[in-house]
């Protein structure tokens, strides 16, 4: 039996078994085994050959925006209306088919924006290529799923179940959730809040079922079982996901409106251009880019080209704008003098930790290098008559008489 054969049946058994405090245990059970199924699924082949071509590019700029939905929905017209790159867009399924790169410029940052293939239902186990498609939705910082509004809602669903089932969690933060294996010891569970959800039984029959018999568990927020699967698999991708319904131009007031006030969408029109501009700020305000300006001692701030950050590579700190300057920065880092909305007053004198908002003004200070007048270190010279630069090259002194 091969595996899409054991998930069909686990997912039929989970479907007929009634949920209550009798079979819980046994649905957890099946939740983790249809986990670790579906990790498999996902796993290379170990046999050699030449496998399928990938989507994958190069990746460009300050952060990088994918487009995933059903064919035929707009994705390509989108990409051509924000990046001027030319996207073939006809009437018929499948016009693209492969990964079309482009750049949005806005704000004085640049962000890569992929036109990917449009998937279908059971993209996640193979096909027409799905595997392939999600895999560059995983390195991806934000997620543009394009929805028809004329379409039925339920597409939403069945795309975010696609993404689910290959370990992409849309919206989600990761669960506040300590776990570590050990050699020994046996198996360590502990909580600083009350678990309504899942209980000490269950918790250890996931970790059996992983055979996993020494670890030490802390939760430190009440999860549920698919969140604890999540975190003993390890390989779980969270991106924030906006929605976007394309052809508003066909819906009447009232749908647009119900669009608009749902959680992560927004309505767009292709065809007629509208909405473009409440789209970009959209995006800006999700990939929560940071610009920090950087200043000379006694210059004037260079706000010519900033220096962008974001939490997804490497954080908003001064150390991570120090790394993104140079890596040596950061061990020649004295203070830093920072004007902007994130320092209590002008200028504010910080540190590595410090936490830069969009716009701040960064003055870096560097270490002075002391070193000898001669330059050779702290070895100093008596007498008339100079040491060798090198320990190597100096005379022994004869041994002492006895």
């Amino acid at each position: 039996m091969g595996i899409l054969e054991k998930i069909k049946d686990i997912e039929a058994e989970m479907a007929r078994t009634q949920k209550n405090k009798a079979t819980e245990y046994h649905l957890g059970q099946l939740k983790a085994r249809l986990a670790k199924l579906r990790t498999e699924l996902q796993a290379p082949a170990s046999k050699g050959g030449a496998g399928e071509a990938g989507f994958e590019v190069t990746k460009y700029g300050d952060g990088r925006v994918a487009l995933i939905g059903f064919p035929s929905v707009g994705k390509s017209s989108l990409l051509t209306l924000l990046t001027g790159t030319e996207s073939e867009a006809a009437a018929y399924e499948f016009t693209t088919l492969t990964c079309i790169p482009g750049v949005i410029h806005y704000n004085e940052s640049k962000i890569q924006l992929l036109d990917l293939p449009g998937i279908i239902e059971g993209a996640s186990e193979g096909k027409g290529r799905g595997r392939q498609v999600i895999a560059v939705c995983k390195s991806a910082d934000l997620l543009l799923m394009v929805l028809d509004a004329t379409k039925p809602w339920s597409h939403k669903e069945i795309l975010t179940r696609e993404l689910e089932a290959v370990g992409i969690r849309l919206n989600k933060s990761p669960p506040n959730v300590y776990f570590k294996k050990r050699k020994t010891g046996g198996i360590s569970i502990n909580s600083v809040v009350p678990l309504t959800q899942m209980d000490e039984k269950m918790v250890q029959r996931i970790l059996a079922e992983y055979r996993i018999h020494n670890c030490e568990v802390l939760f430190k927020e009440d999860i549920s079982v698919d969140d604890f699967i999540d975190i003993i698999e390890g390989n779980r991708r969270y991106i924030k996901c906006l929605y976007v319904y394309n052809k508003m131009d066909m819906c009447s007031m009232e749908e647009v409106d119900e669009i608009a006030r749902r959680p992560d969408s927004i309505p767009i029109s292709c065809s007629l251009k509208l909405n473009m501009d409440g789209l970009l700020s959209k995006i800006w305000d999700m990939m929560a880019l940071v610009r920090c300006y950087t200043k000379k001692v006694g210059a004037k701030p260079d706000f010519g080209e900033p220096v962008v950050l974001t939490n997804d590579r490497g954080g908003t700190t001064i150390e991570a704008l120090c790394r993104q300057v140079h890596n040596s920065l950061v061990q020649e880092f004295k203070y830093a003098l920072v004007w902007g909305t994130s320092s209590k007053h002008y200028p504010q004198r910080c540190g590595l930790s410090h936490k830069l908002e969009d716009e701040d003004v960064v003055q870096i200070v560097k270490k002075k290098v002391s070193t000898g007048e001669d330059g050779r270190g702290r070895f100093k010279t008596t007498g008339g008559k100079a040491a060798p630069d090198r320990i190597a090259d100096r005379e022994k002194k004869a041994a002492l008489k006895t």
